[in-house]
This record gives C-alpha cells, sequence and structure tokens, in this order.
C-alpha cells in the first residue's frame, strides 16, 4: 500500500503528514494558518502538498485527507463551524479538489484524532471513543469501531459549542462565543480559555504554559487558575458520559500535554456524574500533536 498524506487545518498552523500503513509517519511539515484570509489559506495548503512531495519524491495521490475544525453541510457541501471563522461558508472541499488535482476528503479533526486512536493508538481496543481537542479551541469527536460518527446532519460530538454544565454565577456572565452562542464550553476549556481566565482573576496576561510552569513553581494563583480549569473540563467530561457512556476518553491538543490534568480529573468527574463510581478511563492521545494529522491521512482511504 502507498503512503497517505493528510492534513490538519488548525486554528494557528496547518500541518502535513505522510502516513506509511506499517512504519507510521515518516515525514511532517507545518506551515502557520492564515488566520483573516481564505485564498491564502489554500494557497498556503496547496504549497505545502507540493513541497511536501517534492521532497519525499512522491507522486500526486489519488486522495487527501483533511481535519478540518468544523465540519462540511451534508446538503450545500460548504464548510460551516469553523473556529477558522473565514472558512465558514466556503466550498473548500471543492477549491481544494480543483487546486490539488485530487480527491479531498474532510473531516472534523476532533473526529480525526478519534479515529487515529481508536485504531492504533491509546484507546485501541474500545468500541466507542470519544476524543476531545483542548487547544486554541475546545471540541470533541466520536469513534465506533474505528470509524468516525458524524451524525446525520454533520455535527456528531461538536461538544464544544454546548454550554458549560452547572455554571456558577460567575459563569453564567460569560462573554458571547464567536459561534453567536453564550456559554460555550470553548469559551471555558480551550487552552485559550485558560489563559483568559487567568488574565480575567490575575491580572497576568500569560500564554497557557507558562500559567503551567508558575503552577509548578510553586505560584498559587496559577494553581487557582488550574484548579477551576479542570473543574469545567470536569463538569464538560461528565455531561458527555451521562449521555455516551464511552469505553474510554482520549485527550489531544495542546493543554492535553500537562500531565497534572489526568491526576486531578477522575475525582472531579466523579462529583457530576449519575452514577458513581465510574470506570471510564481518560488517556492522553498516543500519538501526541500527530494523532489528528495521522486520522487525516487514513481518510484517504
Amino acid at each position: 500500500m502507498r503512503s497517505l498524506i493528510g492534513i490538519d487545518l488548525g486554528g494557528t498552523k496547518i500541518e502535513i503528514a505522510v502516513v506509511d500503513p506499517i512504519e507510521g509517519v515518516t515525514y511532517k511539515d507545518r506551515v502557520p494558518t492564515p488566520q483573516h484570509s481564505y485564498i491564502a489559506i489554500l494557497e498556503a495548503i496547496s504549497a505545502l502538498v507540493d513541497k511536501t512531495l517534492e521532497k519525499q519524491k512522491l507522486e500526486r495521490p489519488l486522495a487527501i485527507g483533511i481535519g478540518i475544525p468544523g465540519c462540511l453541510d451534508p446538503a450545500t457541501k460548504l464548510v460551516r463551524g469553523s473556529n477558522t471563522v473565514v472558512t465558514n461558508g466556503k466550498p473548500l472541499q471543492q477549491d481544494l479538489q480543483q487546486r490539488l488535482g485530487c480527491q479531498v476528503h474532510l473531516q472534523n479533526d476532533a473526529n480525526c484524532l478519534a479515529v487515529s486512536e481508536a485504531v492504533d493508538g491509546s484507546a485501541k481496543g474500545c468500541s466507542i471513543v470519544f476524543a476531545v481537542i483542548i487547544g486554541t479551541g475546545c471540541g470533541g469527536g466520536i469513534a465506533i469501531d474505528g470509524k468516525a460518527w458524524t451524525g446525520k446532519n454533520g455535527i456528531a460530538g461538536e461538544w464544544g459549542h454546548n454550554p458549560l454544565p452547572w455554571p456558577s454565577a460567575e459563569e453564567i456572565q460569560a462573554a458571547p462565543c464567536w459561534c453567536g452562542q453564550v456559554g460555550c464550553q470553548e469559551t471555558w476549556i480551550s487552552g485559550t480559555a485558560f489563559a483568559l481566565d487567568h488574565a480575567r482573576h490575575t491580572g497576568e496576561q500569560l500564554k497557557a504554559e507558562q500559567i503551567i510552569d508558575s503552577m509548578r513553581a510553586g505560584d498559587l494563583e496559577a494553581k487557582r487558575s488550574f484548579d477551576r480549569y479542570v473543574n469545567r473540563l470536569a463538569r464538560a467530561l461528565a455531561s458527555v458520559m451521562n449521555v455516551l457512556d464511552p469505553d474510554c476518553i482520549v485527550l489531544g491538543g495542546g493543554m492535553s500535554n500537562v500531565d497534572e490534568i489526568y491526576q486531578a480529573l477522575p475525582s472531579e468527574i466523579i462529583r457530576y456524574t449519575f452514577t458513581k463510581p465510574i470506570a471510564t478511563p481518560v488517556l492522553k492521545a498516543m500519538h501526541g500533536d500527530s494523532s489528528g494529522v495521522r486520522g487525516a491521512a487514513w481518510l484517504s482511504l
């Protein structure tokens, strides 16, 4: 079987990977996402594919898989629900097929993560997998028996735009989400939201990783911010367990690399699930930052 090509279109970066079905990822490259120009995104993806084919001495593939932070409308085939907002309402699949000269298969990025981890990652052997991306934005995806479950309307797993459950008085006074709703989980449990919450309470404009470094150095305000974050994440995941009751939950995205989350989260989740105790493990994505792009590569089959 020939190597597969996958692309992960994220809020801050576009990553491409060449995946050998046996050896795994054999090549990766990435460029920043042009966040304010749809045409620039098309050009960046096209250039990244051309560069990869040339450097790896590969023939143009029959198909390429792409994970996006949104989904295709089943009726119109236009992008919707993407936090890379310039792609919303655009025929991304059609435009990329014309530019790349091959078939393009688009799928929600969290679904790509779920498939990657279910096939040969930390969720291997699990029938129902709920995967979470907590990075620039916040999203969820579902894999059943190793295949993405998208639902009738293509929005299965769009967990990031459910409201944060059991909100406090502070959380009810939330700022609007980019999607037009108020109180979305993306505004509370993405990595971006973690940094904004810390800034609201402390006045410190720090990146998420800097807050974690401060917590590890003994900063009490950073620890309070982390505790608030874990509690919100626990509430959000408890609502998934109450509805889907998956075999496991897999975390991906930048915040998934914070090991302290896995120590603190289980006891917090149990506070909110309908039944107690629960046996559902919360796992770190085995393939890390490559998991989404690996899942996208599998789409090309």
